[in-house]
């Protein structure tokens, strides 16, 4: 059964089931076994990322996922993959990838033992007929995306001196630096030479 939809976060904050990442489960509860499987695209949440790299606002996220009723509520299970843009923590060059990630997570009905013995921000709960999967997207894209993204995994970075990229200058490249304490013994230096 393909169609969209978008999630929200642990505690219940009153889905509203006009969102991409909301599943409408009524005809799941108490039937344990049921499975039903959604395949949508939903335009991603804003700040999904960091500020070096982060799937764009907007852009497509596709999810793949299954809904299986289980004794104590829903279990979600599947993927959700979507473009990634940022730069090199190196050498600030664009990066364009993909993010491919895998989703599980229980929402508990509100009267299982599940829900009784856990705190509100434990567990996810299903919130009337709803269950919102966003926050649970947003955790596994956010925690999937690397905390310094490499254009490559050698890449040099940049020349700390002169700010050029490593990899585009000769092996030998540096820069002669003169400790300023030495300064004066190299103007020194130079005074002798030159009245010789």
């Amino acid at each position: 059964m393909p169609e969209n939809s978008t999630p929200k976060s642990r505690r219940s904050t009153g889905a509203n089931p006009h969102s991409p990442f909301v599943f409408d489960v009524r005809q799941m509860q108490r039937h344990p076994g049921e499975l039903r499987a959604f395949r949508r695209s939903v335009p991603a949440p804003t700040a999904l990322g960091s500020e070096l790299i982060a799937v764009p606002e907007g852009a497509p996220l596709e999810l793949d996922v299954r809904l299986e009723s289980v004794s104590e509520g829903v279990l979600v299970s599947g993927t959700v993959t979507g473009p990634v843009r940022g730069e090199c923590g190196r050498c600030l060059d664009p990066i364009i990838d993909e993010v491919d990630e895998e989703i599980v997570e229980l929402f508990a009905f509100a009267d299982s033992e599940t829900s009784e013995t856990t705190t509100e921000d434990e567990i996810y709960r299903v919130d009337g007929d709803y269950i919102d999967i966003e926050p649970v997207v947003r955790d596994a894209v956010v925690l999937g995306l690397p905390w310094t993204p490499l254009c490559r995994p050698d890449c040099g970075g940049l020349c700390s001196e002169c700010g050029q990229k490593l990899d585009d200058l000769p092996a030998d490249h540096s820069h002669e630096t003169l400790d300023p304490r030495w300064a004066a013994l190299t103007d020194l230096k130079n005074d002798l030479f030159k009245t010789e």
